[in-house]
């Protein structure tokens, strides 16, 4: 009688953790929108800002989002590899997995900031709140804008070098990675909302994963 065991599961794996890709593309980009709406870059946008309790509370909500975030993130880490299989190039395998730590660990690093701005009491008397919470602003957006989608963009082209050599990813999606990858790298930096591009480029990448795995076949059974 046949048994079935973890190894019938193999391809039913990346189909969930697919899924979870699309859960982070999602969560992304709504915690980037949030923290841009919540913490203007402007002066005087920002000055305004700092007692409106509606962007206090789009910061919050980002915040609250960011963990569960890079929880997702380190599932589609996991999903690649899966796809990629054991034809993975051990080079670009250690670039992709390394890109994809640093970006999460970054933007855990922007989140920080974003709650130490929170969390700095309002001046009542033009005392050092304005000056610390400018300085948490722009540590916030450094390490977003400068670092972590500058990973993100590592992270990108090196995952579409994997697809475009295996042939796993449609050219297309290869294409539009690569052309992520620029923009995140070049034009993130100085064209606020430019980073929207990469949780855009990763959920089409999770939906082609988890499309494509449901078109496999079922897992053979193991003898026993």
């Amino acid at each position: 009688m046949p048994r079935t065991g973890p190894r019938d599961q193999v391809l039913q794996t990346p189909r969930a953790a697919g899924l979870a890709g699309i859960v982070f593309a999602l969560l992304l980009a709504a915690a980037i929108i949030l923290i841009r709406l919540g913490i203007p870059e402007g002066t005087d946008e920002f000055t305004q800002g700092l007692t409106d309790p509606t962007k206090r509370k789009a910061v919050r909500t980002a915040l609250a989002l960011v963990p569960f975030a890079g929880i997702c993130f380190l599932w589609l880490l996991g999903v690649v590899r899966a796809h990629v299989g054991d034809a993975e190039d051990k080079f670009l395998a250690t670039v992709f997995l390394g890109s994809g730590l640093v970006f999460i660990a970054a933007m855990f690093a922007a989140a920080a900031a974003g709650g130490a701005v929170l969390a700095t009491p309002r001046s009542t008397g033009g005392g050092t709140a304005l000056p610390t919470w400018d300085f948490g602003r722009h540590f916030a957006y450094t390490m977003m804008i400068e670092y972590s989608m500058r990973m993100a963009s590592v992270f990108t082209c090196s995952l579409s070098v994997i697809g475009h050599r295996l042939g796993i990813l449609p050219r297309w999606l290869t294409v539009l990675g690569f052309l992520t990858a620029l923009i995140l790298l070049f034009v993130a930096p100085g064209v606020a909302w430019a980073e929207l591009v990469f949780p855009a480029w990763t959920l089409l990448l999770s939906a082609y994963i988890f499309a494509a795995s449901g078109h496999r076949g079922p897992a053979a059974t193991v003898a026993p």
